[in-house]
């Protein structure tokens, strides 16, 4: 996989929502992870969909949409677990948009922006929504040994902070970028453009 790829970290447990969030059916008849996933390759040159073992009708319905999908069976050791894993599984690619299942509201425009910021030469990247910063965020591969080495599930916070000066904020109109699902409650007011 070369150019920019979209990694969908798809692994996480669920705990706070309950149940299957990622399985989750939104009122148009999408799944969550579905339409995050179908957002993440409007705009990117491929996917990879990074799931947990045991996500057989997950990994199927992505590989459907047209992701790669690969079990990651560190899983539960964190979201940085699951980000390097991904990082690992494509080493050709000039950069990585990695983008979170629960959020499935993120314009593919948005995505697009992100990706032609990283080809344009921005070493990180992320959306701006009325100032504040969102998700996805890009990296390119001058940082991989950085996001390799990560551990924990606080995801490529500590990549980010290292290197702020690299970062540059993509401003858009599009509230999806910070607007995810952890609790049954987040989907209220799904037809909303505010975020929750």
């Amino acid at each position: 996989m070369g150019g920019i790829i979209g990694i969908l970290l798809a692994a996480g447990a669920s705990r706070r929502f309950g149940a299957d969030k990622l399985m989750h059916v939104l009122p148009d008849g999408d799944p969550v992870a579905v339409r995050a996933c179908r957002n993440l390759l409007a705009g990117c040159d491929g996917v990879l969909a990074v799931v947990r073992p045991g996500s057989d009708e997950l990994a199927a319905r992505l590989r459907a949409e047209g992701a790669k999908v690969l079990i990651c069976d560190d899983a539960d050791q964190g979201m940085a677990a699951s980000l390097s894993f991904g990082i690992s599984a494509c080493p050709s690619a000039a950069g990585w948009l990695v983008a979170l299942a629960d959020m499935p509201w993120i314009a593919p425009v948005t995505i697009s922006k992100l990706a032609d910021a990283l080809r344009s030469g921005a070493e990180i990247v992320a959306p701006g929504w009325q100032g504040r910063r969102g998700h996805p965020v890009g990296f390119t591969q001058v940082l991989r040994p950085e996001l390799m080495a990560l551990t924990g599930d606080s995801g490529a916070k500590a990549v980010i902070q290292a290197h702020a000066d690299w970062l540059r904020i993509v401003d858009c109109d599009d509230p999806g970028v910070i607007r995810d699902i952890d609790r049954p409650e987040d989907l209220n007011n799904l037809n909303s453009r505010k975020p929750l």
